[in-house]
């Protein structure tokens, strides 16, 4: 399938997405969240048969713009930003999704690409990336952004890139937890990860992305859905077939 703001390839329990609007630093407008949308479903579907069900998503941009925020000349022209809710969910069904979701960002971020950043699993940043929330500058706030970014970088950490709106550096991002890896080569350090990543299996990565959706740090609080889940996890055939045959061969699930 072809698209008309993305660039998409697929393989091996992959998804690769490339934000491609380079003409204007890869706005957001409605044609790509409608196409990330049905990219994304396509990801939670079964696979066909003799195919492996996608378990990472890669989302990245261009080499000198990940993403530049939403589509201004379409609000100067509608009037309108439209309706946030489809991209709000993309960004939720990034972090909550059956997959591990990766970010491999490369040069500037801005406003609602900082949405796509905080919502994955993972993020990988080269050094010359930067970060920032401009909309206060516009008269507007990041809401739909903060509580993602909050939910990574803390709640402060968050209100002060909001109100200074000035870019952060790769570094920082990493000290605030937006970032989880600067590297020098972007492509280089995507393999490595991936390289563990792929031997995740789907069911695992839903039920735990499951699991943490709704945890909420207290260890009160959460007793009741932690020994929940823990008799759930134990009482699967499958994950009690692989200890046996690890315990036995000592090979372990991924392994012929």
């Amino acid at each position: 399938m072809s698209y008309e703001t993305l660039k998409v390839s697929w393989g091996s329990g992959l998804c690769r997405i490339t934000l491609h609007r380079p003409e204007v630093g890869n706005a957001i407008n409605t044609a790509m969240v409608e196409e990330l949308r049905l990219v994304l479903a396509q990801c939670e579907a079964a696979p066909g048969e003799g195919e492996k069900p996608v378990s990472v998503v890669v989302i990245e941009g261009g080499a000198e713009v990940f993403c530049a925020g939403g589509d201004f000349e379409a609000v100067a022209e509608n009037g309108s930003a439209g309706d946030p809710g489809p991209l709000y969910d993309i960004w939720l069904k990034l972090a909550e999704g059956p997959f591990v979701s990766v970010c491999l960002v490369k040069g500037r971020v801005n406003a609602g690409g900082v949405g796509f950043v905080a919502a994955c699993d993972v993020v990988i940043a080269e050094g010359d990336a930067t970060f920032a929330l401009s909309e206060l500058l516009f008269g507007l706030f990041p809401a739909c952004v903060l509580p993602f970014l909050i939910r990574r970088t803390g709640r402060q950490r968050a209100h002060y890139m909001t109100v200074m709106t000035k870019p952060v550096s790769a570094a920082d991002a990493l000290a605030s937890g937006l970032v989880d890896s600067v590297v020098e080569n972007g492509e280089a350090a995507l393999r490595q990860h991936l390289a563990r990543l792929r031997h995740l299996r789907r069911p695992a990565i839903a039920r735990y992305k499951a699991y943490m959706a709704g945890a909420c740090g207290d260890p009160v609080k959460d007793r009741d859905r932690a020994l929940e889940a823990n008799r759930e996890i134990f009482s699967d055939p499958q994950v009690l077939a692989d200890i046996r045959r690890y315990v036995s061969e000592l090979a372990f699930p991924w392994e012929d």
